[in-house]
């Protein structure tokens, strides 16, 4: 494929990139891979109003609540090894969406609090008696605070600059604070597998797909030490994995229908495809 000039690689500076698959390209120097897309701030904030958690890319994003929340306990369990809870007692959440995770973080931790764009999103977290608020991360101005945790969960693929925001996650964590990252792996056998028909693969809304080794560079470049990486499974509701399938990329809306009304929805399963990876670095 040609290689041609590009905006510098978020992750190790880079130049040159050459296409990937249609609309995704990869760069040159250290194989990190995105989307082709030149999206405004308000354009890409504009991507997660209302109807991207029901309908969008979510059926009903508060009818899953009870399958969220046991990915966010997996989640929790699978940090608590690497808090010290002398130290670890305060916990910020980039992309707190409508609260689940804070809801589910709240014993564990002396306060939690979390952001995101999604403003109805945001007003239900408020509504639980979370302290979160909607707006820009980047533009936020938390004075002297100071956070020991800072998440982001399958959040770092739908940011414009997720360089900026580790950037600036690092300023505002103590030396010894821990950021956790999900985001699907580029480089997992089922994405080389599915090539551009990988699942995760969606423009404009995953912009960044990072690897193991990309995710890893970028942190190490920001100040962290990455001390856990792995993959990670997930828990999924029958309904919102028939309306993705069916509903959304093979737009035959009656089967998902069929499956709705049989009741079947409301169950759900577990899976582990190994492309979702989970990190955990620690502030230099």
């Amino acid at each position: 494929m040609t290689t041609a000039a590009s905006p510098a690689c978020i992750v190790c500076g880079g130049a040159e990139s050459a296409g990937l698959y249609e609309g995704l390209l990869q760069c040159a120097a250290c194989g990190y891979v995105f989307a082709d897309v030149r999206l405004s701030d308000a354009e890409f904030h504009d991507l997660y109003k209302k109807g991207y958690f029901f309908g969008e890319e979510y059926q009903d994003y508060l009818k899953d609540k009870e399958t969220l929340q046991k990915n966010f306990r997996l989640r929790l369990d699978e940090l608590a090894p690497f808090l010290d809870p002398a130290r670890h007692k305060r916990l910020f959440e980039i992309g707190c969406a409508y609260g689940f995770f804070l809801d589910a973080a709240r014993p564990r931790f002396e306060r939690v609090s979390g952001m995101d764009v999604a403003e109805d999103g945001v007003a239900h977290a408020r509504s639980l008696g979370l302290d979160a608020a909607s707006g820009d991360f980047l533009t936020r101005d938390f004075g002297s605070e100071k956070f020991d945790v800072v998440t982001m969960w399958d959040t770092i693929e739908h940011l414009k600059s997720p360089h900026l925001f580790l950037e600036k996650a690092a300023g505002l964590l103590l030396k010894g604070g821990l950021v956790a990252i999900t985001t699907g792996d580029i480089e997992s056998l089922n994405a080389r597998v599915q090539k551009d028909k990988w699942r995760l693969i969606h423009p404009p809304t995953h912009a960044h797909y990072f690897s193991t080794r990309t995710l890893s560079k970028l942190l190490d470049r920001l100040g962290f030490e990455v001390v856990s990486a792995g993959h990670c499974g997930f828990y999924r509701s029958v309904d919102n994995a028939a309306y993705n399938i069916f509903t959304l990329r093979q737009k035959r809306p009656w089967i998902y229908d069929l499956i709705a009304k049989s009741g079947l929805g409301r169950l759900d399963f577990y899976l582990n495809l190994y492309d979702i990876m989970y990190v955990i670095a620690r502030k230099k």
